[in-house]
Formats: structure tokens, sequence, C-alpha cells
């Protein structure tokens, strides 16, 4: 049994002053409001492990190029430098046999229980080819009854994916759902009423809100205007400061607040890696903080979360509370795996983080082990 004493900490909900945690059998047995004797002094704000339900690589791997178990483990010591204790590796727009090896590269890590290994999102393929952004066009197509077998037989990691509404019926939605699939919308050209069936139907996020998706209008309010309105769906967000102006940013941070606006990184094989990296043929090169292919077309991000939590603080003016809960408990509660992760509280695991005051991540634990 171990006590950890931090100068402060946040449990998912709130930041305490003084309040100690015990971890014991790699799980948290119990949090007290004060430290006893013997305790482990930590200086600095531990917080849970932080979930990133968007992950398409680190560490110099892109998941799509060898989705084995293998890379897996390379990604999740990447983001590990970072605070990243959970996450969901995506598989962008690709074959159907990739998506089963992905599929089976996951099952085998969750079998295995490869630290940092959640599940699996599927971004596409049945997406707006308008609004596919880097996903190549040759690999998109419809939404059939093989993807449908697939995606809806049982697994023991949940599946989050991501697509477009007007390429997926709101029926093959709603098996997708009953079936326990998060289904998230993105790569979307959809008007607000086909998004509102959709939302209907049983999905319940948005994809980097804002990016491949039209702008809110006034009398055309889109993708944007239906996750603004619809507050029993959540949102992902990519926070870096090129993606989405900071004003717009705030303004869904507004709407959603922190119980439904969720920080995702949607990293490529840069993060933790070198600068440049091959996607699907094209060379893609870091410049000034953004991943661009040769025609300027931005390629996911190099942004990692605990980058993503500072800036919900000095981009959007997010609580320090508020800035983590979008990076813990949030994303956890839309995966439905809030039991173990994205909170301190007795029998979450003992994953977590510590952070210095502008909330960069200076250590990080996985079952009460110190691995960074």
């Amino acid at each position: 049994m171990t006590v950890f004493a931090p100068t402060s900490l946040f449990d998912g909900e709130k930041v305490l002053a003084g309040a100690a945690v015990v971890v014991e059998g790699g799980r948290i047995a119990a949090v007290l409001e004060s430290a006893p004797a013997g305790s482990v002094a930590v200086d600095g704000l531990l917080a849970p492990g932080f979930v990133d339900i968007q992950v398409n690589g680190g560490g110099g791997v892109l998941f799509n190029d060898v989705p084995s178990i293998e890379s897996l483990r390379t990604i999740t010591a990447a983001h590990r430098r970072f605070g990243v204790t959970g996450l969901m590796a995506t598989l962008i727009s690709d074959s159907r046999d990739k998506t089963r090896a992905a599929t089976d590269a996951v099952s085998e890590a969750v079998a295995e229980d490869i630290a940092g290994v959640i599940g699996l999102h599927l971004e596409g393929p049945h997406l707006s080819e308008p609004r596919r952004g880097v996903h190549p066009a040759g690999k998109l197509r419809p939404l059939d009854d093989a993807d449908l077998e697939l995606l809806t037989t049982p697994r023991n990691f949940p599946l989050m994916m991501t697509l477009a509404p007007e390429r997926v019926p709101p029926e093959d939605i709603a098996k997708l759902a009953a079936a326990g699939v998060r289904v998230s919308l993105g790569h979307t050209a959809a008007d607000v009423d086909t998004v509102f069936r959709a939302l209907d139907a049983g999905a319940s996020c948005f994809t980097h809100l804002f990016n491949a998706m039209p702008p809110l209008e006034s009398r055309n309010p889109g993708p944007v205007g239906a996750a603004f309105s619809r507050t029993d769906s959540w949102a992902g967000l990519i926070l870096d400061g090129i993606h989405v102006h900071p004003a717009s940013a705030r303004a869904a941070f507004l709407a959603k607040t922190a119980r439904k606006m969720i920080l995702v990184s949607d990293a490529m094989a840069t993060v933790g890696g070198p600068p440049d990296m091959s996607l699907f043929g094209e060379t893609v090169h870091l410049t000034d903080g953004a991943l661009r292919t040769p025609a300027g077309t931005l390629a996911g991000a190099h942004l990692d979360l605990s980058k993503a939590v500072h800036n919900a603080v000095s981009l959007i003016g997010a609580s320090k509370a508020n800035a983590l809960r979008m990076a813990t408990l949030t994303p956890a509660q839309f995966l439905g795996v809030e039991v173990d992760r994205g909170r301190i509280a007795p029998g979450a695991r003992a994953d977590f983080v510590l952070l210095d005051e502008s909330l960069n991540a200076e250590s990080v634990w996985i079952a009460g082990e110190r691995v960074v």
C-alpha cells in the first residue's frame, strides 16, 4: 500500500488541497482529506491520467501503416510522456482488411492489458467526399452488410466510429449504437435535419468539431449548430490554436461545457517522433506547429493532450478544473469507462499524471507505478 500526498489533487470534478490518495493493488483504495504520517509527498497537481479518444499515431508510428500490437506499444509510450494513460487507437479510412487487422490488434492489446490501450476509433471510411480532408477518396465507401457484421460483433473493448450521416442511414446508425458502438459524426456536409436524425438514431458525438464540416450560418446551422443546440451530445475539439480559432473554440466550450466537450489530440506519428511522416504516399511536414500535405491541407495534428489542457486555460479561459475534466472524466464517460478511468476515486485505476503550474506533464503513474 502507498499513500500519495500531492500539493493539490484533481479528482475528476474539482481541485482539492491537502488530500491524499491510498493506492493498493494498482487501484485507488481511498481518498483522504489529509495526509497521514508516512505518505509519499508529491510536489504538484496530481490528476487522473489523460484519456485521448483520437490518436492516429506517435513515436514515429502511424497506426494505419502497421496496425499491430507492437505499434500500439510505441504509440502509447510516446503519449505517456504527455500524461496520457488511456487512448483510442485511431484508424483513418482504409480497407476492410486493415480494419480487421486494427480490430485484432486492439483486441489483443486489451486482452494482454497493454498499458494505455482503451479501444479503437475508426475514423471513416463512411465519410463525405467533399469533406474528406486527407482521407483518400479511393478509400471511402458506403456502409454495407459486411461492415455492419464486423462492427456489431461483440468485442472486449470500446469501439468508436466517425461517419458522415448523409452516407449512413439512421437505421444503420441505430444498429451500430444498439451494439455499443460510440457513433460520432464528422467529415460531413450534412444539413442540420440529417444530423438531428442521426442523433435521434443513436449518434452521440461530433468528431473534431468545426473541422471537416460546414460552418455555422444563421439559416443553415449544419453540424456545428446541431452540436451547439443538442446538449445531450459530446464534441471533440482540437485545441492547438491552428485547427480552430480561439474565439470559436470558446463559443463551443460555453455551449457544450466541460461536461460534454472533449479535448482530443488527433495526434499523428510526429508526436514524440520525427517532424516528417508519410501519409498514403504523400510526405507530411511539420511547419510552425501544423502538419500539412504538399497541397497545404491539414493532416491531423502535432498536438499532445498536456498542451491541449494548457491551451484550454490560456486560449479559451477555462478554469484548471474544467480544462482537466475535458481530458479526463468527460472522455471516460463518453466511452463508458469512467469506473476505471478519468477520476481519482475508490475503485478506479491508479493511473495519474503530475502537472506543474502551467499544466505540463512532469510524471506519470500507471497502476500505481511511476513510469515517466
